[in-house]
This record gives structure tokens, C-alpha cells and sequence, in this order.
């Protein structure tokens, strides 16, 4: 053991900077707000954690307490993890915290099998370290997993199930663990299915010798994680496919999708620039090899993946969405392996001074990965997110939280707890807020999640899952006692500002603008402290 820390003390070494790294981000994530200080994942993780919250308390799987469950998340294994957080006495504001650095612990433990792939596939000594570097740095997956997201667990599964895979057909040996662990990733997301084929797949196809031991368990534990979800769904939610299932991928036309999601993939493609994301691939051209071909597949599944479902709602910010994310470790190793080849092909073209040219070498592969990096995080081409890449810019999402826990606070001190309370933003705001909620974009609304969509004016106002509303049914048939969010309409008509106009009063509460039903007894009015 002791021998194993001094052969790796650079990698540790390395491993620990990276970490205080990582917890510098977290504390940028946070605020303070009336003499607390809040850590506040960012919002779609936050629903997650009010079903999380609901669950631990003993509510059931819901969203709002005592109504009809239904499944308006997407990661059932991450949300029976933020549960186990809520069984213990931390404070609301500080709950969050500790998701983070769960996240934080996740991503170092994938930076160590993104090393471990690195060696398997290349001798060299520093191409290891520079695709865990650029892994490190790469400021959209630090965002999503770092604020909450199950991405931090996906992308660890991925990257330890392809050295897996790697290692045990290099060695012509059988593991277990690869079917152990995709199994499980199903679990936290099911289209970790994805991955799952593509590396089912290429065992069965390039290990002959263990062929049918793969057929047989990865048929199943594939069979198993899908009949058993379905089943757990169809008898606790009265459903074989999640609402947000509905939501995103229903009502909407197939070409509208695919277009959207093309659109997606080559703004992703021109950002990290057409050379850069063209050089890893190229190197299967005139260097094939089972295990660069396997890293290859697998991110380009999940970039196939993304245009299917039409990308994420949140392009706008730059760089890989979730989707595109959980697999970017690998993208950076055949990138840094392409380098490497490149090098290699040159140098041994060269017959004198190899010593010192393959210095040089080292050094011009160094410096081109160190340019690749600010280039990769160089979203929408704003210089702000490069300044992000070295904690000089407090982090993407971060805006929100804040105001969002601010105006939780005052639809606690406005309204009594039986209030409803119409939102667009389903996250922070309710889990701070004790109260009934209704969403109005349909993630924990089966009615809305099975409408239509709103088509937009033009491809880029599409957002995934933020497409459908009824301002007749959320607002004239729900009733709220409280407009936060109006969603988008499903048709062209006014129903939302006549209905409005009708039976709502703009008040503002500690200088958050509500609009409040005039005649409902839920509404605090002696708090309010303006009323027009």
C-alpha cells in the first residue's frame, strides 16, 4: 500500500489540487441571504431533492405532499440518495452541501479511471495526466455535477465500465462488475440504456472467448432493471413510462426534434471547433485499435443520443449538455491519444537529435492540449466562461438560486400552508416553501405532460420539456392562490392575461412582485406590502 501512494504521489498530488479546486467551486455556488448562508443546487436538481425531502419525511415518492404520486424526475437512484441526506438534522440551507461534495468525491473517482483508460490504450507518461486535466477543467461537466445533477454518477459509471471492458478484453478475462455497474446506472437514469448496448454490444462482438457469458448477463440484467421498473411504475405510479417521458418526447413532431437536435450537435461540434473534434476519430483511420474504437462508440452514442431527444433545455449557456457530458472523459482521452499518435508519426520520421526533439515533442503536445482546453470552454464564444475555467467568474446557473430563495421566503410569510401556488420553476422555490404547488410546464403535471407542444416562431426558443401549458386549466381550473409562472399557453388565445385580469391583483412582498387570487382566504393580506 505504502509502495503504491509513493509510485503515485503525482497523481494523488494532482488529485488534491483538483479537489480544493473542486471545493472552491462549491463555495462560489453559494450566497447569503437574511444572515444565512445558502448552498442551493441548481433547480431541475432541486425538484429532485423535493421529492427527495418528501420521501425521507415519509410522504412517498411526490412532489406535493398527500396528492397522487407521479414520476417527475428522471433519476430514482439519486433521488433515494439526496433521501438518505434528509434523514439526518442538517439544515435546510446547508443540506445542499453535501450533494455537492458527494458530486465532487464522484468526479475525482472518475478522474482516476480516466487515467486508467489512458495507460491501457498508451505508454506515454504524460497523456494520462493531460486528458484528466482537461476532464478536470471542462466547465460544463463541473457544472452539472457539481450542482447537483446525477451526471456526476453517470459519467463515473461510464468511464469505469470502459476501462473495464478495456482491461478484461485485453486479458481475455470475464468481469461481472461491467453488467453490475450498467445495471445500476439504468437505475439512477434510464438511458443509461444507451451506454449499456454500446458496450454490451461490442463484448459480445470483439470477445469471442466470452461470448455467451456476456449474452446471457447482459440480456439479464437488462431484462431485470426494465421489467422491474416497470413493474415498480406501474404499481406505484399507475404507468410503465415516467410523466417526464410524456413531457419531452410526446406531442411534439419527430422532425421539429431531430432538427432541433441536429442544430444541437453541430453548435456543440463548431464551438470545440470541426479540426479539434474531427482529430480523435481520425486517428482509427490509420491506427485501429479495439479500445479507441469502444471509447469512440460510446461518446458518439451518446451525441447520437442527444439529437434523438432533441438536446437540453439550457444549450444557451454553451459547451456539452448532460447527455453529451457523461461521456466527454472519453472524447478528451482519444483526443490526447490522437496528439500522441501524431507526435509519434513525426518523430520517427526523424533520424538524429531524437532525445531532444522528442522533448520538444512533449512540450508542443502540452501546450496545443493547454490551447484545446480554454477552446473547449470557450462557450458562445464569451470570455467570462474562460475566466469560469480558472474560478475567476462565479459559476454558470447561479443567478436564480438566490432570488429563488427569496421569493420562497415570501410566499412563506404571505401565504398560510394549505395556499396553492402556480410556478414555472419547480425547483428551489418549492422545496423552500412548504406549501401546494402546481407546474404549470408540466413535470409534475400528468395532464399538461401529455398536451401538445407549443411550437415556437423559430428552432432555437425550442426548449426540451419547457414546451407545454394550458393557462386555462393551471389558472382557471387549478385555481392558485399565488401566480409565480404562467408556463406557455397551448394556443394563440389571451386566456392567460383575461383570466388574470378577471380574478388577480398584483401584490409585492418584501419586494417580490406576486400576482395574488383577489378573493382567496389563503393569501396573508396584512403581510402584503403593496396592493395596487
Amino acid at each position: 500500500m505504502v509502495n503504491k501512494l509513493r509510485k503515485n504521489w503525482l497523481f494523488i498530488s494532482l488529485l488534491l489540487v483538483i479537489a480544493v479546486y473542486m471545493c472552491v467551486y462549491i463555495y462560489q455556488t453559494s450566497f447569503i441571504s437574511n444572515g444565512t448562508r445558502y448552498f442551493v443546487l441548481f433547480d431541475d436538481a432541486m425538484i429532485s431533492m423535493r421529492f427527495a425531502k418528501n420521501f425521507a419525511e415519509g410522504y412517498g415518492l411526490v412532489w406535493n405532499p398527500g396528492e397522487t404520486p407521479l414520476e417527475g424526475y428522471t433519476n430514482l437512484l439519486w433521488v433515494v440518495f439526496m433521501a438518505i441526506f434528509h434523514l439526518f438534522p442538517i439544515p435546510a440551507p446547508k443540506i445542499s452541501l453535501f450533494i455537492q461534495l458527494s458530486g465532487a468525491l464522484f468526479l475525482l473517482a472518475n478522474l482516476v479511471f480516466v487515467k486508467k483508460i489512458a495507460e491501457e490504450i498508451t505508454d506515454s507518461l504524460i497523456a494520462p495526466y493531460l486528458a484528466v486535466i482537461l476532464t478536470a477543467l471542462y466547465v460544463p461537466l463541473n457544472n452539472w455535477s457539481l450542482q447537483g445533477m446525477e451526471v456526476c454518477v453517470l459519467v463515473l459509471l461510464i468511464s469505469a465500465v470502459g476501462y473495464l471492458t478495456i482491461h478484461s478484453i485485453k486479458n481475455e478475462k470475464f468481469s461481472k462488475w461491467i453488467y453490475i455497474l450498467l445495471f445500476l446506472g439504468t437505475f439512477v437514469r434510464m438511458d443509461m440504456i444507451v451506454p449499456y448496448l454500446v458496450y454490451w454490444g461490442f463484448l459480445i462482438i470483439f470477445d469471442s472467448k466470452n461470448r455467451m457469458k456476456h449474452i446471457i448477463w447482459g440480456a439479464g440484467f437488462l431484462a431485470f432493471s426494465l421489467v422491474s421498473q416497470s413493474l415498480f411504475r406501474h404499481y406505484y405510479y399507475g404507468d410503465l413510462l415516467p410523466n417526464t417521458y410524456y413531457l419531452k418526447m410526446t406531442g411534439m413532431p419527430l422532425i421539429l426534434r431531430l432538427q432541433r437536435g441536429l442544430s444541437v450537435m453541430f453548435d456543440f461540434i463548431r464551438e470545440l471547433s470541426w479540426v479539434l473534434f474531427i482529430l480523435p476519430f481520425s486517428v482509427l483511420l490509420f491506427r485501429y485499435d479495439k479500445s479507441t474504437l469502444l471509447l469512440a462508440l460510446v461518446f458518439l452514442a451518446q451525441l447520437a443520443y442527444s439529437v434523438y431527444v432533441g438536446g437540453d433545455a439550457w444549450e444557451h449557456k454553451g459547451g456539452a449538455n448532460r447527455y453529451i457530458s457523461v461521456a466527454i472523459p472519453l472524447f478528451f482521452i482519444l483526443f490526447v491519444y490522437g496528439l500522441e499518435q501524431i507526435k509519434n508519426s513525426l518523430l520517427a520520421a526523424v533520424k538524429e537529435y531524437k532525445t531532444i526533439i522528442g522533448f520538444l515533442g512533449n512540450v508542443g503536445v502540452v501546450l496545443i492540449v493547454a490551447l484545446s482546453m480554454l477552446n473547449f470552454n470557450f462557450l458562445n464564444e464569451h470570455s467570462n466562461n474562460i475566466k469560469r475555467v480558472f474560478l475567476l467568474y462565479r459559476p454558470n446557473f447561479i443567478e436564480g438560486p438566490k432570488l429563488s430563495v427569496e421569493v420562497a421566503h415570501a410566499v412563506n410569510k404571505v401565504t398560510t400552508p394549505d395556499a396553492k401556488i402556480a410556478i414555472d420553476v419547480a425547483g428551489t422555490i418549492p422545496y423552500f416553501s412548504e406549501r401546494q404547488f402546481i407546474d404549470v410546464f408540466g413535470k409534475c403535471d400528468s395532464y399538461i405532460a401529455h398536451l401538445p407542444i407549443h411550437i415556437p416562431s423559430k428552432l432555437s426558443d425550442y426548449q426540451p420539456g419547457h414546451m407545454k401549458g394550458d393557462s386555462k386549466y393551471s389558472i382557471g381550473e387549478l385555481k392558485p392562490d399565488l401566480i409565480l409562472g404562467f408556463g406557455r399557453a397551448s394556443d394563440d388565445s389571451n386566456d392567460a392575461e383575461k383570466l388574470v385580469d378577471e380574478f388577480y391583483i398584483k401584490v409585492i412582498v418584501d419586494e417580490v412582485d406576486f400576482l395574488a387570487r383577489n378573493d382567496s382566504l389563503e393569501i396573508l393580506w396584512d403581510q402584503v406590502d403593496q396592493e395596487p
